[in-house]
């Protein structure tokens, strides 16, 4: 079954964190190209939109201005418009520029009803044909159109930062009743207006930046928060995992253990009678060799394999029919050292130095003082026998976090790893004698306090058994 689990673990298996860190910042990032793409857009649509309803103003303004200062005048004086005379150019010119005055506009082209450009800031243009193409003919439907031109290098226009934005609006320009009656909104010609809104598109852009930044750095707040909470969520899940497999485990030993213990108390019960009968007749055999022999050790053999015989067996029934305990108030630091003083002669033929470092003002804890004493004293042995003379073991006891944790640290030469992943398999042993028993049945004497065990090798030398008891 460890084995199979050592499988398990060795199998890559699905890592949720992994999985959504990659999915959401695709997700983040395709989110954030949309609405930047949407945004561009949106602007270009408010910027044209507001455009022509300020270019529709304009032009209107313009045409008043014409009329009153420019055909009223020139009519009355001249009887006819003919821009082609210096002077009446120079007044147009004057009308047009003191109208447009501080309004930001770049060109101003004049179209009359034969498409023949009759006025222009570029005087180069003044008498070309047919030059208003599609736009002029709906201008003369009294349909002003406006367009948005923008010029740059390819990644400027790409990523919609281009150097300079105009807008080119076409609209009618109309008679007015102060002409005559019969003329009243008449279309006369068409005015093309060129607009430079480059300082207002950047500053639009600017503010699109900032929204796009606000929208990636929400994001990336957003991305951590739920990656938080998702790794948060997965360390739960994996071990919930864990302890679902332990507890599968435990119920399997507890199984095979209940098998065993079935099987066990019967052969005991079976094999217990006859080995007191052999114990009790090697007593008696043993006093009477007294008399006709002195020297023989027969009964001595048969009465000390009797008694290992018989702990053997209470080894088995303790493994596999675990006891309950009998919880009362005791302190950690007195059952160690009553187990010290117990070991005090072995202590002393090895001369072994015990430290000692216990935290001061330990809590009492409920627990059977008699299971953990024979739980530490088996730990005890079994770190005496790795141990050479001499040879030092530290106990350190400590309360942290509700837990009372004891570590027994000994210097000896640590435990080969191929041993340590079987160190807790029952009936595994690297000793000549011994059931290979003794670590489990302790194991089972701290679980059942609601503890844990655990056995590594330290960063030097030697072994350390850490316990964990609820406080």
């Amino acid at each position: 079954m460890l084995q199979k689990l050592d499988d398990l673990q060795g199998i890559k298996s699905f890592r949720l964190v992994k999985f959504f860190t990659f999915s959401s910042l695709v997700i983040m990032f395709a989110a954030t190209i949309t609405i930047s793409a949407l945004n561009a857009h949106w602007v270009r649509n408010i910027l044209l939109e507001k455009s022509k309803e300020y270019a529709s103003l304009l032009v209107e303004n313009l045409n008043h201005q014409i009329i009153s200062r420019f055909m009223l005048p020139v009519l009355v004086r001249y009887r006819e418009i003919r821009l082609r005379e210096k002077e009446q150019f120079l007044l147009m010119d004057k009308v047009v520029r003191s109208t447009l005055h501080s309004f930001n506009v770049e060109m101003v082209t004049f179209y009359d009803e034969n498409n023949i450009i009759s006025y222009s800031f570029d005087q180069t243009r003044i008498g070309q044909k047919n030059a208003g193409g599609v736009h002029y003919e709906k201008a003369m439907k009294q349909e002003a159109t406006s367009r948005l031109l923008q010029q740059g290098s390819f990644l400027e226009l790409l990523f919609w930062f281009p150097q300079e934005t105009k807008i080119i609006t076409f609209a009618p320009l109309r008679a007015d009743k102060q002409i005559s009656p019969d003329l009243a909104d008449r279309v006369l010609g068409v005015v093309e207006i060129v607009r430079d809104v480059s300082d207002d598109y950047k500053k639009v852009f600017k503010l699109q930046g900032l929204i796009v930044g606000s929208c990636f750095i929400i994001m990336g707040i957003l991305f951590i928060v739920l990656r938080f909470v998702v790794k948060h969520g997965e360390k739960i899940l994996e071990k919930r995992a864990d302890e679902r497999l332990k507890l599968e485990e435990k119920l399997r030993q507890a199984e095979h253990l209940s098998a065993i213990g079935e099987m066990t108390a019967g052969v005991s019960h079976e094999i217990r009678n006859p080995l007191g009968i052999i114990k009790s007749s090697a007593q008696l055999l043993k006093k009477k060799m007294a008399k006709l022999d002195a020297t023989s050790t027969i009964p001595d053999i048969i009465v000390e394999e009797s008694a290992r015989l018989d702990n053997i067996i209470t080894d088995f029934l303790d493994f596999a029919k675990p006891k309950i305990p009998d919880l009362h108030p005791c302190r950690i630091e007195e059952i160690i050292e009553k187990n010290i003083a117990y070991l005090s002669p072995r202590i002393e033929d090895h001369n072994f130095n015990i430290i000692k470092e216990i935290s001061e003002r330990l809590p009492e804890i409920m627990a059977d003082s008699a299971m953990l004493h024979q739980a530490f004293l088996n730990i005890f042995i079994n770190a005496f026998q790795s141990l050479k003379n001499n040879g030092c073991l530290t106990i350190r006891i400590k309360y942290d976090s509700g837990s009372i944790i004891i570590n027994f640290i000994d210097n000896g030469e640590g435990i080969p790893e191929q041993v340590l992943k079987k160190i807790w398999t029952p009936f595994f042993t690297t000793k000549d004698t011994g059931t290979g028993l003794g670590l489990g049945i302790v194991k089972n004497m701290i679980e059942a306090h609601n503890g844990t065990i655990a056995i590594t090798n330290t960063e030097t030398r030697g072994a350390n058994v850490e316990i964990r008891l609820p406080a």
